[in-house]
């Protein structure tokens, strides 16, 4: 499973960003994707999950700003993230993992993916 994420960019707080995430090569019918988050000197954080059910979860920190949707014929995951915030700058990283319990356990603590994208910067500063 290849994962490549874009749509990372500098902005003023209040401002939004919609995330893009690719995803190929899975090959069953369960999976879960994610987006994470790491700011310099914090722990990575679950930020979004969706498996193919369109189950989806957030972190509390991020509920009713980000809202996580795929689109499953351009094998794309996207995140739209309103109203941000200065804290919510960090390197996002998009991740995915197929299997039965993947899709199962799917949520923002689930970190067991098994391929990671390389990352894109979001800043929100004035």
């Amino acid at each position: 499973v290849h994962v490549v994420e874009s749509g990372g960019d500098s902005v003023q707080p209040g401002g939004s960003l919609r995330l893009s995430c690719v995803v190929s090569g899975i090959t069953l019918n369960n999976y879960c994707l994610g987006w994470f988050r790491q700011a310099p000197g914090k722990e990575r954080e679950g930020v979004a999950s969706i498996n193919n059910d369109g189950e989806t979860d957030y972190a509390h920190s991020v509920q009713g700003r980000f809202s996580i949707s795929q689109d499953s014929a351009k094998k794309t995951v996207y995140l739209q993230m309103n109203s941000l915030k200065p804290e919510d700058s960090a390197m996002y990283y998009c991740a995915a993992d197929q299997g039965p319990g993947a899709s199962w356990n799917c949520d923002t603590r689930y970190d067991e993916h098994d391929s990671w994208g390389q990352g894109t910067q979001v800043t929100v500063s004035s």
